[in-house]
């Protein structure tokens, strides 16, 4: 693939003020601001970000040259000062949902000097695993992006598009490597979306992005429901770390392009709807599996020898650790609440559910 190379141009179109795809859009916001006047339990949930924020506000950036976490063991020195560094992400999502809902200028300033600062310091790596960590970065951009300056805005582009650049011609998608067909490049299409739609260079990685979706419906998922992770790892904790990002993509396509992708079939037979058919009996306690017990890879072997929680081979799958996937279908299929709400309980509510609840009204 060639390499494709960042045009100034682009950013200076890029400035304009431009639809919220991979957030909130003004009408969905409105949307939500009405919700928490009368919905106690969204608003408990809401609030822990409003938490966040006010403890952000007073707090500084702390940017890191390069995100590694990927492929080290808990307690690697690099590990944890980049897990610590990418807690800036929460801290921007927070700053940027409350400046949105209520106004407050401090917090804008503060999301903007979290942003600014990492667009100096830190440097696309093209690790998919390692940049998926930057999400809430671009979730909390894209809330505040037409709230900036043109000089800031071009700035957090560029940075932004650098990522996305780095992404598409990550060494993890070269044909020969497993990493081009699992999680890895389901979170490296996932990463690549969130920029593109964040900064609005959509006409010119679109076609990029639809492709490599394609390809990986058809690669990483099997007719049958099942998919490469699985088979890899023994591990429904994989099944659903490929289920994550594909629909998170699908869902900013979704909001971007009205495309569905949520049922397609690929040409394989596959779809992300057979996989998660896949894996609801297990997340409903109907069936039962024994996780990395006959995984084909040294690391899951290593993290467990390391005593990392939930990678000891033949632990039993957590029902609940699927609620994650099902939040995230509930915006192309509501019917899947009641099985949230089995698993769950009827009180649980999660900020992927409340964003699906406000998009709804406005569809």
């Amino acid at each position: 693939m060639k390499k494709l190379i960042i045009l100034t141009a682009t950013l200076a179109i890029c400035v304009s003020v431009k639809a919220q795809y991979v957030s909130l859009s003004k009408a969905e916001i409105k949307n939500l601001k009405n919700t928490l006047q009368t919905d106690e339990k969204i608003r408990r949930e809401i609030d822990a970000y409003k938490t966040i924020a006010e403890k952000a506000v007073n707090e500084a950036p702390n940017p890191i040259e390069k995100v590694t976490s990927q492929g080290l063991l808990q307690g690697n020195p690099a590990k944890t000062a980049s897990l610590k560094a990418v807690e800036d992400g929460p801290k921007i999502y927070a700053l940027a949902l409350q400046y949105r809902l209520y106004g407050n200028k401090d917090y804008l300033n503060k999301a903007q000097e979290f942003l600014t600062a990492w667009a100096k310091i830190n440097q696309a790596t093209g690790d998919p695993i390692d940049e998926t960590k930057l999400e809430e970065f671009f979730m909390g951009y894209d809330l505040i992006r037409n709230e900036l300056k043109k000089d800031q805005q071009q700035q957090i582009d560029a940075w932004l598009e650098s990522i996305g650049v780095a992404e598409i011609n990550s060494f993890a998608a070269k044909p020969e490597k497993s990493t081009s067909k699992n999680n890895w490049n389901s979170h490296r299409i996932k990463v690549i979306t969130q920029v593109v739609y964040t900064i609005h260079a959509e006409k010119k990685y679109r076609d990029t992005i639809m492709g490599e979706l394609n390809k990986q419906l058809a690669q990483n998922l099997y007719s049958d429901g099942s998919s490469y992770d699985f088979t890899e790892r023994d591990a429904l904790h994989y099944h659903i770390y490929t289920l994550e990002p594909l629909l998170k993509a699908m869902i900013v396509l979704n909001r971007a392009e009205g495309k569905n992708y949520y049922a397609l079939e690929s040409t394989t037979g596959s779809s992300v709807k057979k996989s998660v058919d896949f894996l609801i009996p297990f997340v409903t306690g109907e069936k039962i599996h024994g996780e990395f017990a006959n995984s084909k890879v040294k690391f899951d072997r290593d993290r467990a020898a390391n005593g990392e929680k939930g990678y000891i081979a033949g632990a039993p799958f957590k029902q609940k650790n699927g609620i994650i996937v099902l939040s995230l279908v509930d915006y192309f299929d509501p019917s899947v609440r009641k099985i949230i709400q089995q698993v769950a309980g009827d009180d649980y509510t999660d900020l992927q559910l409340i964003l699906n609840q406000v998009r709804e009204k406005v569809k």
